[in-house]
């Protein structure tokens, strides 16, 4: 493990060396045309966020049957749709992370549709738990979260872990390791850093032994 710590703290450290390298090779030129092409796209990102606001993005809202459901997929490159019944329970503790997470993802639509209202859509799509949470990419469904198996088949999951699980179908915007859960991202990195200091400790412990001979 010693040396595998190792090996990940010393590739991290030539990445940031080769980047730092790039940096300072680049003229006033090559910093301009980046700033202004980092200024193009903060315009385009802005003007791309008032058109997702309009078409209903931002907010975790309910709709009203089956027909809307394909107005909504249409109009919207990413959906995340909660299939729900009003005498399920699991289905409010679903509601509450849904309505958090349409805030943070305002470039995914975020919505709610009850199964009694939808029962051809509920056949076709062969949803027989509640709650489940239908994935939507381009008007395809790509993934389905069915009950909270994928949450750590418990009511208190984190709102984190249900933003990870939707994120493995790519239909929100994810910085984090798609490979493993947030809880055991976390431990990974506080394992790479406790490494990159004890490698740095040794490093400073030799070069104290060598100033002393």
């Amino acid at each position: 493990m010693e040396q595998v710590l190792k090996h990940v703290a010393q590739t991290v450290e030539k990445q940031l060396d080769s980047e730092l390298e790039r940096l300072d090779t680049l003229d006033s030129n090559d910093l301009e045309a980046i700033r202004q092409q980092r200024i193009a796209e903060m315009k385009k990102r802005a003007q791309q966020k008032q058109e997702w606001i309009a078409n209903g993005h931002g907010e975790y809202t309910e709709i009203d049957g089956e027909k809307e459901f394909f107005v909504v997929c249409n109009k919207s490159d990413n959906v995340v749709c909660h299939f729900y019944r009003a005498d399920t329970p699991r289905c409010r503790i679903v509601d509450m992370h849904l309505k958090m997470l349409a805030k943070k993802h305002v470039e995914t639509r975020f919505v709610k549709l009850d199964v009694e209202r939808a029962p051809f859509l509920t056949n076709r799509l062969k949803i027989r738990v509640i709650p489940t949470i239908g994935l939507v990419k381009q008007n395809k469904t790509k993934d389905f979260i069915v009950g909270f198996t994928d949450l750590g088949n418990c009511d208190d999951f984190s709102t984190e872990v249900l933003e990870w699980r939707i994120a493995r179908a790519d239909v929100i915007e994810y910085s984090g390791d798609l490979l493993v859960p947030p809880a055991e991202a976390r431990k990974q990195r506080a394992l790479t850093v406790q490494g990159k200091k004890t490698i740095r400790g040794r490093q400073d412990s030799d070069s104290d032994l060598e100033l002393s001979d």
